[in-house]
């Protein structure tokens, strides 16, 4: 995921236009007799709605803040469930939490994304929603989730905080459930320092995290600010014009993000698809992916440490397999899961087994949009080097 690797000029120009256009007004909302009616904020959710096909957006603090936003307006309450799986971002169970909803996990497959087939077993009356999440850019096999789902009558809420510009047989990640979410931190697709967005095609949705992103306003557009209506409660998830700005800049060149990320790993793939001791992550729409991690799995655990530690000694790291494991599986946070009877004082890993064995086999590459053929040789060539010392 690039993030800053595309900073510059653009960006800084787009945030200068604010002091130069709109008198330095950086709060998203009223003010309008000094801004020139510039709204970078609101530009940009109406640009990111368009981008991905969705009727709704709605740019907030973080894609944490965007999950937990999406939760209280898909009606998740405490003493609910909630369906995610065992590889993602702590984030997502996090916002499970915040709304005061138990956490259940599912295995995940060979994709590394959620596993229909364990998500269908751990189903109950309690179920509120289904998260799936399209890790590193990949997506998940949302036909399989979407027919669980459905006959069940459980809504999908889609994390797709690493996968902005991603797709599923034709159609954006994000907007194949009732919702779903992006993050624009430093190290995602595009992004505007901190920030997430949610996406929606239901306008009760959308007004309910709307209100509840912004103290409980109704941003009632016929009354001033001070005397807008409210129905309800809320907190402050609010982004600033500065944001927005860089936001509106980043947008420009996700295209081309997406183009650079997927040439740079199919030159990866083709240079090592004769390396027969590793085998790549599944992936259910090739052409979909975003292209910013290549994974594949070795024979073992101890084998992926030293296949790491090998790849380390030439100077080249991993992608939060195995590196950042502990923020990334489900298996390693007792400190969740530990309040839990079912899970109190025993290992996580061992109830997980499927994911412990696929997750602790895998390595992760990441893959950079300004990498040119020379470095990605490189990664190649440290690549066939451990592969062979693991033998």
């Amino acid at each position: 995921m690039p993030g800053w690797e595309l900073l510059g000029k653009e960006e800084k120009e787009s945030v200068c236009d604010i002091f130069d256009k709109s008198n330095g007004v950086l709060y998203r909302y009223g003010l309008d007799a000094l801004r020139q009616n510039i709204f970078r904020v609101k530009d940009f959710e109406q640009k990111i709605a368009e981008k991905v096909g969705s009727k709704y957006s709605l740019f907030v603090s973080s894609g944490t803040a965007a999950l937990k936003l999406g939760l209280i307006a898909l009606g998740v309450k405490p003493g609910d469930e909630v369906i995610t799986q065992s590889f993602t971002f702590i984030a997502t169970v996090e916002a499970i939490l915040e709304v005061g909803a138990k956490p259940v996990i599912a295995e995940v497959d060979k994709t590394l994304n959620m596993d229909p087939k364990d998500l269908e077993k751990k189903i109950t009356d309690k179920t509120k929603v289904i998260i799936p999440v399209h890790m590193a850019g990949v997506p998940a096999s949302m036909d399989e989730i979407i027919k669980v789902a459905e006959k069940h009558n459980i809504p999908v809420f889609e994390d797709s905080a690493q996968a902005l510009g991603a797709m599923y047989k034709g159609k954006p990640l994000g907007t194949l459930g009732k919702a779903g979410i992006y993050s624009l931190d430093i190290g995602k697709v595009i992004t505007t320092g901190e920030g997430g967005v949610l996406v929606t095609d239901d306008g009760s949705l959308y007004k309910k995290a709307l209100e509840y992103s912004d103290h409980g306003h109704e941003c009632n557009p016929s009354v001033p600010r001070g005397e807008d209506t409210r129905s309800s409660w809320g907190f402050n998830y609010k982004v600033t014009e500065l944001q927005g700005a860089v936001g509106l800049a980043q947008l420009k060149k996700l295209d081309y993000v997406l183009e650079k990320q997927r040439t740079n790993k199919q030159k990866l793939k083709d240079m090592i698809k004769d390396i027969d001791n590793i085998e790549l992550r599944e992936n259910p729409d090739e052409e979909g992916d975003a292209g910013d991690t290549l994974i594949f799995f070795v024979e073992s655990k101890e084998k992926a440490k030293s296949f790491a530690e090998s790849l380390k000694e030439n100077g080249f790291g991993t992608k939060n397999l195995p590196d950042a494991i502990d923020w990334h599986y489900a298996g390693t946070w007792t400190h969740i899961f530990n309040v839990y009877p079912e899970y109190e004082g025993k290992n996580l890993e061992e109830i997980w087994k499927q994911s412990t064995d696929l997750l602790r086999r895998a390595i992760a590459i990441p893959i950079m949009v300004n990498m040119d053929d020379t470095q990605i040789e490189d990664w190649a060539k440290a690549i066939k080097e451990a592969s062979d010392k693991i033998r």
